[in-house]
C-alpha cells in the first residue's frame, strides 16, 4: 500500500483551499445610513420653523375671495388626507395668482408631503425670488428646501438652507 497517497490528496485540498480563499474580494462597504424622516415629520419640521412670533412685522397682502375658496378648499382636503385634492386646489388657485408666494408656498408643502422633493424645492425657491425677505412665510419657505436637501442626504446645501431661516427674523419697532 502505498501511505503518500493520503498526504498528497490532503495537500492538494488544502492548496485548494488555499487559492479559493486568495480570490476572496475585500467584503462590501457598509451601505449608507438610510434617511427614515417620514413626510409628516418633515412638514412637522417646517411647521415649527415657522414659529409665531408676536414680536415680529408681518405683512398679510389682500387677496381675492375666490383664490381664498380654494385655499380653505386646499386646506380641508389636506385635513382628511387627500393631499392629491389639496394639490388640485392650490395648482387651481395658481392658475389666478400664480405670484402669489404663500400659496406657492402651501403647494410647495404639499410637495413635501408627498415626498415630491424636487418640487417641493423648487416651488419654495420661486416662492423666495417673489415673496417677502422676513417672517414666518419666508422660514417657511427656507425650512422647506432645508428638509429637500436632507431627504436627498445633501447635508452641505442643506445646512446652508438652515442657516437662511434665522435671517428672515427681523423684530418689530419697540415703542415706549
Amino acid at each position: 500500500m502505498n501511505h503518500t497517497l493520503p498526504i498528497h490528496r490532503a495537500l492538494a485540498v488544502l492548496a485548494v483551499s488555499l487559492a479559493l480563499a486568495a480570490c476572496t474580494s475585500t467584503p462590501a462597504p457598509p451601505p449608507a445610513p438610510v434617511d427614515t424622516t417620514t413626510p409628516a415629520q418633515r412638514m412637522a419640521a417646517v411647521q415649527a420653523a415657522a414659529g409665531a412670533d408676536d414680536k415680529e412685522v408681518t405683512v398679510q397682502p389682500l387677496r381675492d375671495p375666490q383664490v381664498d375658496d380654494l385655499r380653505q378648499i386646499a386646506a380641508e382636503r389636506r385635513e382628511a388626507g387627500d393631499l392629491a385634492g389639496a394639490a388640485d386646489a392650490l395648482n387651481q388657485a395658481l392658475l389666478l395668482v400664480e405670484d402669489d408666494p404663500a400659496i406657492l408656498q402651501e403647494r410647495a408643502e404639499i410637495a413635501l408631503l408627498q415626498g415630491d422633493w424636487g418640487r417641493a424645492e423648487t416651488l419654495s425657491r420661486k416662492a423666495v425670488a417673489l415673496g417677502s425677505r422676513t417672517g414666518p412665510l419666508c422660514r417657511r419657505h427656507w425650512a422647506t428646501i432645508e428638509q429637500t436637501h436632507l431627504a436627498r442626504v445633501e447635508k452641505e446645501n442643506a445646512a446652508s438652507a438652515h442657516a437662511q431661516i434665522e435671517g428672515c427674523t427681523v423684530p418689530g419697532i419697540k415703542r415706549y
